[in-house]
């Protein structure tokens, strides 16, 4: 068969990123097509794969500011000509399941989330955002909403990333969708038993403003107990001593920081959340807020802690949990939980789903 796989961009690698890299080992034939390709910041599974871009990719500036062309990806998506594929399989969060197929050819979504900043984040990013931003996104978001809307029929099967994002489906789409969860990445067993733990809480991911890292911030400026924070964007400044910001760490340091923490922060609403299962999968339990993806796959006494507000108050009364029961968090235990999120387990679930999509296809 010939595979054409759609990904929105391809300008870091994030959990939607780990997701498109055990498709393409599923089907290493496939060719992928995307907005903005920046392959040096690419694993190299997805850069074996032939990749095509939009025209998005030939606009100033791109590379950095992609997301300000999101009003053109529309057109761009539908200028594609994939009538010489057998399957196409798209890859949403941001604009990629809008192509225009042929009928006979059957479309599977894997949907990370509708896309966060025209639904359930709307008014978060306009308030976040600058005035000109705020301004004409306000005046475009309808008809991309009306547009996303619209392509969720050109799709014949949504695959959901978590119960959580369903529920987004079909409130959003009116449609069903499958369940399957992304794979998360397992260390070697032994590894994590002999792992020696540290002082300090960790904060792991990209310093955006609905992850709640201001909250995070803003707790442990009051406790005065160690937080480290790794992930993408610019270091954070003016911290107090007992904060230290890393920015983007190397796969080596990340590996580092997950075995060798006290516990993770997760302080943010997430659709599913892939890093507090790569903590776990590492014997780190994670105090996590009570909302989305994290109740799928945070179990208290078990995997973490949750918290009931994004309050100062109810963090630390979670972390002050935390410090009463450490002893009580059993490594073994914690990664059976995570390796039931396998990338074998994500594998298998996927390609047997594509089958009986492909079997039950009009032909």
């Amino acid at each position: 068969m010939k595979i054409a796989i759609i990904h929105y961009w391809l300008v870091n690698m994030r959990g939607g990123e780990k997701v498109l890299e055990a498709i393409c080992e599923l089907y290493p034939n496939a060719d992928i097509y995307t907005h903005v390709y920046i392959p040096h910041q690419i694993s190299e599974t997805i850069r074996k794969h032939q990749v095509f871009t939009t025209f998005i990719q030939k606009l100033p500036g791109a590379h950095k500011w992609y997301q300000r062309y999101l009003p053109l990806m529309p057109r761009a998506l539908e200028a594609l000509d994939l009538s010489q594929y057998d399957l196409i399989i798209s890859s949403e969060s941001g604009p990629a399941k809008g192509i225009l197929a042929p009928s006979h050819i059957p479309h599977i979504c894997y949907c990370h989330t509708p896309m966060r900043y025209l639904w359930d984040y709307y008014h978060h990013y306009l308030r976040s955002s600058r005035l000109v931003t705020r301004f004409f996104f306000s005046w475009l978001a309808p008809s991309l909403r009306s547009w996303d809307a619209l392509t969720s029929h050109r799709v014949d099967t949504f695959i959901a990333n978590s119960h959580n994002v369903a529920r987004r489906i079909q409130r959003i789409y009116h449609r069903e969708s499958i369940v399957i969860h992304p794979p998360v990445d397992l260390p070697p067993q032994e590894e994590i038993l002999y792992a020696e733990k540290q002082s300090f809480y960790l904060f792991l991911g990209q310093v955006t403003s609905y992850k709640r890292v201001d909250l995070a911030i803003e707790t442990f400026r009051q406790n005065g107990l160690k937080l480290v924070i790794a992930g993408g964007g610019d270091r954070l400044k003016n911290l107090p001593s007992n904060i230290t910001s890393l920015g983007f760490v190397s796969s080596a340091k990340r590996e580092e920081l997950l075995l060798q923490a006290r516990a993770l922060i997760f302080p943010g609403e997430e659709d599913f959340g892939i890093v507090p299962l790569e903590a776990i999968a590492h014997g780190t339990p994670v105090i996590a807020y009570a909302r989305g993806g994290a109740l799928e796959t945070v179990i208290p006494n078990v995997s973490g802690i949750l918290f009931e507000e994004q309050t100062v108050i109810s963090l630390q009364s979670a972390i002050d949990t935390m410090e009463q029961s450490l002893n009580t968090f059993n490594k073994e235990k914690m990664y059976r939980h995570a390796a039931q999120f396998s990338k074998q387990r994500f594998q298998k679930e996927f390609s047997r789903t594509i089958q009986q999509v492909i079997a039950s296809y009009p032909h």
